[in-house]
């Protein structure tokens, strides 16, 4: 297969994460007999240094034209004081918006090696996780109108607005029982139905939507509980499908109880064109450039790639077994490292895990 990847390295440890990802991109070409070929494109703070925005439009049409597209993180301190409107951030909507890509899907599955850097009490995790989150990306408070600042009575005022069509819900719940009937077909929407309107409609389009799929076993729960939930009983969930806000923090609560938040990569993709495979980490600039970074979520985002881009599931499998392999040996970066094994760099991680692919 001749496969077209874009590259968004981005900022911070963005540069180093994707740099061994595509040596692990590198050696499935090689074992499985496929032609991959790579650009790279700006993105975030980079590009704003660069040409003074966050995402400029060569960097769009070079993702149109790719099959899929890796990221590796955008942001830090040095762009905290520019104007918002042209901020890192606004590169990674922007491009999410561009694209169309109103479903990200994030994993959360605590690998059995790596039991014991669980912020969880042993007898919580026992049962094990494997969590999928899937998440609105293009809608909600993060892009709904009215948005901005007034003056009310004298004083600042700021307001964001949440909003949802009955479409966009249907989509993505759609994405999420899809995705439900391969694993445990359960499905749990997370909403706030008892003080939102917005989330009152999201129920009522998440029961209509749900029901053309009756194998699925649909529950709701009130975003508060679900946060309480994850912390108490993760095992208990399956699939995860919420609006965007509600989203973004619950698959960062379930990323970190699994041990590392460099552990955990994601997909965003929409109806059509290029899918976006990243870790849900961020940019890191206290360590960037010091070969400390974990590239593993990186790595794995490449395996989400191979199987949900372009339907290659041995391909994902193989680079997921490799990353098993190398933490069985004991091999951890700083982030996972918890007193025992062998405590390795970036790079050092990246190359193991291409070389346990041969």
């Amino acid at each position: 297969m001749n496969i077209r990847i874009c590259l968004l390295p981005g900022d911070g440890i963005g540069p180093e994460i994707v740099n061994q990802a595509v040596g692990v991109l590198d050696r499935v070409a090689a074992k499985f007999g496929h032609t991959i070929t790579t650009t790279s494109a700006l993105i975030g703070g980079i590009a704003i240094d660069t040409t003074g925005i966050p995402l400029p439009e060569e960097t769009i049409t070079q993702c149109q034209k790719a099959d899929a597209i890796l990221l590796g993180a955008v942001g830090g301190p040095k762009w905290d004081t520019i104007d918002p409107a042209i901020r890192p951030e606004k590169g990674l909507l922007g491009i999410r918006k561009a694209l169309g890509l109103f479903a990200n899907l994030r994993p959360a599955t605590l690998f059995k090696e790596l039991t014991s850097a669980s912020y969880l009490r042993p007898d919580i995790i026992g049962q094990g996780l494997d969590i999928m989150v899937v998440r609105e990306l293009t809608g909600g408070a993060y892009f709904g109108e009215p948005r901005g600042e007034t003056v009310v009575n004298g004083e600042r005022a700021a307001f964001n607005t949440m909003i949802y069509t009955e479409s966009e819900i249907e989509r993505i719940v759609h994405v999420a029982c899809k995705i439900a009937m391969k694993r445990g077909k359960r499905l749990c929407s997370v909403d706030k139905a008892n003080v939102l309107d917005v989330s009152r409609l999201w129920r009522e389009v998440t029961i209509r939507t749900a029901a053309q799929y009756p194998e699925i076993q649909l529950s709701h729960m009130y975003v508060d509980n679900a946060a309480m939930q994850l912390i108490r009983d993760p095992s208990q969930f399956d699939v995860l499908v919420t609006e965007n806000l509600f989203g973004d923090i619950l698959s960062d609560e379930a990323s970190i109880i699994t041990g590392s938040i460099g552990m955990l990569p994601s997909a965003s993709m929409g109806t059509t064109g290029p899918a976006l495979f990243e870790p849900i980490h961020g940019s890191a600039p206290d360590i960037a450039g010091q070969d400390l970074a974990n590239p593993l979520a990186t790595i794995l985002s490449v395996a989400m790639m191979f199987r949900y881009s372009f339907n290659l599931t041995t391909e994902a499998l193989a680079v997921e077994q490799a990353v098993h392999k190398v933490l069985a040996q004991g091999y951890r970066t700083g982030d996972i490292y918890v007193g025992q094994g062998t405590k390795v760099g970036c790079s050092k991680m990246g190359t193991l895990v291409a070389e346990a692919l041969a």
